[in-house]
Parts: C-alpha cells; sequence; structure tokens
C-alpha cells in the first residue's frame, strides 16, 4: 500500500510499541508494595486505567498541568475505590511511579520483528506526548532506541500531538515531506487526525478497539505493517 510512495514512518511510543499497560501494572505492583499500599492491584488497575486515559486526553488539551495529571490520576483512583490514602504518600507514589516506569522493558507484541524489518528501507523515528525525562529511557531499556534516528518529544517542541506544529517539527528535523511520511500510533486524535492534517500518510493500531477503517488503514496486529510497507 505505501511501498515507493513512504520513506520516513513517525511511530508513537506508549501503547505502540512500548506496552504502557504491562509495563505500568508492574511498576505499581512495585511501589504500591514498597510503600506498604495494601490495595488490591487488579481492583487498582482497573479504575485506574481508564482515569489514566481521561487524565491524558486534559492533558494533551492544555486543560491541565504535568503535577495536576501526575496527582489526580492518582488521588481519582484512590478515591473510586474508596481507599484512604493520605496525600503525602500519594505524591511519593506519584513520584516513584515515574522513577521507575521506565525500568520495565515489555513491549507490544511482535515491535522488534517488524523494526527490524522496516529499518534497513526506511528512516524510522517517534514523536510522543511521554514525558521528555523518561521516553528515551523506555527506548534504551527496552533496546530499541537504536532503530530510531529522530525522538521528538511534545515538551521539546512546546505543544502535544494532535498539534499541528509538533508534526511540523518533525518533518523539518528529519528533512522530509508529508507525503513522504507516515505516521503509526494508537491514538485516533493524536496520532491519525493530527498527522493526517499535516499530510502524512496514516496507519491507525488498534489497540483500544476504537479504530475506525472507514478512516484510515486500521491494523490489529504489528505484524500487519509487513503487508503494507
Amino acid at each position: 500500500m505505501f511501498r515507493g510512495v513512504v520513506s520516513d514512518i513517525f511511530f508513537d511510543l506508549d501503547h505502540t510499541l512500548w506496552d504502557f499497560e504491562k509495563n505500568s501494572e508492574l511498576t505499581f505492583q512495585k511501589i504500591l508494595s514498597k510503600n506498604q499500599v495494601s490495595v488490591v492491584l487488579n481492583d487498582f488497575m482497573s479504575v485506574y486505567r481508564p482515569i489514566n486515559l481521561e487524565y491524558w486526553k486534559m492533558y494533551r488539551e492544555n486543560r491541565i498541568s504535568k503535577p495536576d495529571l501526575r496527582y489526580q490520576r492518582l488521588k481519582r483512583s484512590f478515591d473510586a475505590l474508596h481507599f484512604p490514602i493520605s496525600d503525602d504518600t500519594i505524591l511519593v507514589l506519584a513520584d516513584e511511579y515515574i522513577e521507575h516506569l521506565s525500568s520495565f522493558q515489555h513491549l507490544i507484541p511482535n515491535a522488534v520483528e517488524v523494526l527490524e524489518y522496516l529499518s534497513p528501507n526506511y528512516r524510522l523515528h517517534i514523536i510522543t506526548n511521554g514525558f521528555q525525562e523518561i521516553q528515551e529511557k523506555k527506548m534504551r531499556n527496552s533496546n530499541i532506541h537504536h532503530f530510531f534516528e529522530h525522538v521528538i518529544d511534545s515538551e521539546s517542541v512546546g505543544v502535544k500531538k494532535p498539534h499541528p506544529r509538533i508534526f511540523k517539527f518533525a518533518l523539518e528535523k528529519a528533512q522530509v515531506p508529508a507525503h513522504r511520511s507516515l505516521m503509526i500510533g494508537d491514538n485516533m486524535e493524536a496520532d491519525v487526525l493530527g498527522a493526517r492534517y499535516l499530510g502524512f500518510h496514516t496507519v491507525h493500531f488498534n489497540a483500544h478497539a476504537d479504530g475506525d477503517p472507514n478512516l484510515c488503514k486500521t491494523i490489529d496486529d504489528l505484524l500487519e505493517i509487513k503487508s503494507i510497507l
């Protein structure tokens, strides 16, 4: 589908290549135990996941600050479980979550195989809304950093996907036109619509079962990339 058309591929990181859900759960398992917070992990994760997605959307839309995101997603989760916990402990957990998250290395199934397949023939890059201080650590610790020529993060650019400026910055950094570029990501709003506005080709990795095959090419497994590139 994109062979002979695309020269550069821009990936999102979390939920697309790096297994955020699995690594996040392992991080909470570690820090809740360390701080003797006796909440049931499965119960906590079941309420935390949707709350976290909600707060990331607010963060993308500049309706909440980074410190508020880190605190409120935990506060809301414990409140939803009616679990008594002090603000001081929540702040400790918020800091330790960021400290330990990048130490876990699980990737989305088939991520390495696909990157190895693509890297001889395409220039690969990352565009991420994740926090600058941990995104490169995630990539290095999971041994995928070497696949990518440029890593563009929202904090460095000053805007978050889907803002056009971050995609324009990525194109300028890679010195490639949009019509030769492909964006692959899990978030329809941030990755697909944001990139399409600038003229990128797009593929939606349907990690959250919210894909729209009528809007763009949608895949459920990263291995499907091998059939289109």
